[in-house]
């Protein structure tokens, strides 16, 4: 069976999904929902938004989708998936109440600790006065994390008290909206982040290769928190050992919970994975790809000749259990975010971005557009804050990082910026 997918969303990690999905066999058309002047080269677009489920779900039934992709985190929140899977379309993505993994970071934590799963210790407030008073009896650096979704900004580590009163009077005073009505304050976890991402149809869980992302906006992890300047595939740190007590102490109890708990999940988890000297431990999680880990991710396996939209197919037709896994890696994949100025507080849009083909002809690389407009001439303009995800795949991390980089320095963009440092632990280890 051929299948009409209907992707929904419209960044970088959406455009990565609609060259996976166009790439593979199993696919006949895709129609991608509101798309981007560039998923609009392999897709057929239409204006509407991620996070309308009945004009989703009827344009599902116009266009004759048979099976949906959700790419962003704000169309599970609003119960996307519950809406086409009542009209009878098979779905990549959980079910509005599986999302609160994502969405609720207070309803993750008390989820593991429902069910012994490693992560850091936690409590939850309603208000600044209780929030500080918490606060008092810990030791910096404080990690403070606003309740709902933030767009992968809402997560701060204060080095002091005072820093972390500032950003506590900022949380409750409406910066992150009704996202941060609720702010959890957690132990600080000390050790290497790892991002695990497993494909579960409810019945089978398949694990793809672990990432390394880089959340802060410059070089040597300084600055603000971001969605993400840059990712690499696979991270050395991630042991086959790790591996195993990953999935027997955090995965296979997540999936298990939440099918005891009458919320089953399927779609892909996200792991956010601290490694710490007591063993691994769960930072967050979320219930879709990351951005830029998914363009990493489909890149890579799209090298080891793995048909990464059939396997989307496969989860959200139940039938991951006839998928063989993935063989022993041959390649590694880097991808360096290039972001507008002034991102991610307010980013500068409509500057002109030169130099693509050039950098899209150094061999292995890829070009995602994440937040950018193409004009009737052709002329690619920025149109958000993470604008481009180039990409590239080479036989390992350092090779991957010296084309990504050879790539970045052929476009010509004043008015962006990047790290110079992704995939900087790999290599220096």
């Amino acid at each position: 069976m051929s299948e009409t997918v209907l992707l929904i969303g419209s960044g970088g990690r959406e455009h990565a999904l609609a060259m996976a999905l166009a790439a593979s066999p199993q696919v006949a058309r895709i129609i991608a929902a509101p798309g981007s002047d560039a998923i609009g080269r392999i897709a057929v677009c239409r204006p509407v938004k991620a996070d309308d489920p009945a004009g989703l779900t009827a344009l599902a039934r116009a266009e004759g989708a048979t099976l949906a992709v959700i790419g962003p985190e704000v169309a599970l929140a609003a119960g996307v998936s519950d809406a086409l899977r009542a009209a009878g379309i098979a779905v990549f993505g959980p079910s509005r109440a599986a999302a609160q993994l994502e969405s609720s970071k207070a309803f993750a934590k008390a989820f593991c600790a429902r069910h012994a799963i490693p992560t850091a210790d936690f409590a939850v407030f309603e208000d600044g006065a209780s929030a500080r008073a918490h606060l008092a009896t810990l030791e910096p650096p404080y990690v403070l994390k606003a309740d709902g979704l933030a767009a992968g900004k809402g997560v701060i580590i204060c080095e002091s008290a005072r820093e972390a009163d500032l950003e506590i009077d900022a949380i409750f005073g409406g910066r992150f909206g009704q996202a941060g009505a609720r702010l959890v304050i957690e132990e600080f976890m000390a050790g290497e982040e790892a991002s695990l991402f497993v494909l579960t149809d409810g019945r089978t869980h398949y694990p793809l290769p672990v990432a390394q992302d880089h959340k802060r906006a410059f070089d040597g992890d300084k600055g603000p928190n971001t969605g993400g300047m840059g990712a690499y595939s696979p991270a050395p740190v991630y042991t086959p050992e790790i591996h195993a007590e990953v999935m027997a102490r955090i995965v296979e109890p997540v999936l298990a919970g939440m099918a005891a708990e009458g919320t089953p999940y399927t779609g892909v988890l996200f792991v956010g994975l601290m490694l710490t000297r007591d063993g691994p431990k769960v930072v967050e999680f979320n219930a879709r790809f990351g951005d830029p880990e998914c363009q990493t991710l489909m890149a890579l396996l799209a090298a080891e000749g793995i048909d990464a939209g059939g396997l989307l197919v496969a989860c959200a037709r139940g039938r991951l259990a006839s998928v063989p896994p993935i063989p022993p890696l041959a390649h590694a994949a880097l991808t360096v975010v290039l972001a507008a100025q002034g991102y991610p507080e307010e980013p500068m849009t409509g500057s002109l971005i030169r130099g693509l083909p050039g950098a899209g002809q150094v061999p292995g690389v890829t070009v995602f557009h994440a937040g950018t407009k193409i004009d009737a001439d052709g002329a690619v303009r920025a149109a958000g804050g993470r604008v481009l995800g180039v990409t590239a795949v080479a036989g390992s991390v350092l090779e991957a990082q010296t084309a990504a980089y050879t790539a970045v320095d052929r476009i010509d963009w004043p008015m962006g910026f990047c790290r110079r440092d992704i995939g900087w632990r790999a290599v220096a280890g």
